[in-house]
C-alpha cells in the first residue's frame, strides 16, 4: 500500500477554500454555507445520545449561522479523484464542547466549482 500526502491532491486550494466557506459560515454568514453546499446536500449525523437525524442541508443554515459558536477546525485528510473529494475533519466546538464531532465532507466538482454534496458526522466527546 502505498501514501500519497496532502500534496498530492490537485485542486487542494479549492477544496480547502470550501470547507473554509464552511467553517466561516458559522460565524453568522449563511451566504458562505449557501456557497459552500450543493443546494440539494444533505447532513446524516449521530449525536451524542447515540441518535441519528438526517436533513437537508440548506434547512440547516439559518439555525446553524445563528449558533454565535467559535470552531476549530483541523483538516485530517482530503483526499481527491478527478471530479470528487473527501474531506474529513475535526469540527472542534469552542462555544460548546459538547457539539463537536468528526465531520466526512463528500464533494464533486461541478462546471468547474467544488461543492460539498454530503456531510456525515459523528459526536466526540
Amino acid at each position: 500500500m502505498t501514501e500519497k500526502g496532502l500534496s498530492a491532491v490537485p485542486d487542494y486550494q479549492k477544496i480547502i477554500d470550501v470547507i473554509n466557506l464552511y467553517v466561516e459560515g458559522w460565524k453568522g454568514d449563511v451566504d458562505k454555507f449557501k456557497a459552500a453546499f450543493d443546494e440539494d446536500a444533505w447532513i446524516f449525523f449521530i449525536d451524542a445520545s447515540g441518535k441519528r437525524h438526517k436533513y437537508l442541508l440548506t434547512d440547516c443554515f439559518e439555525s446553524w449561522s445563528r449558533t454565535g459558536w467559535d470552531i476549530d477546525a483541523q483538516i485530517v485528510s482530503i483526499n481527491q479523484v478527478g471530479s470528487a473529494a473527501n474531506v474529513i475533519m475535526n469540527f472542534n466546538n469552542l462555544t460548546d464542547p459538547a457539539a463537536s464531532f468528526v465531520d466526512f465532507h463528500n464533494m464533486l466538482e461541478v462546471n468547474g466549482r467544488w461543492l460539498i454534496t454530503n456531510k456525515t458526522a459523528v459526536h466526540i466527546d
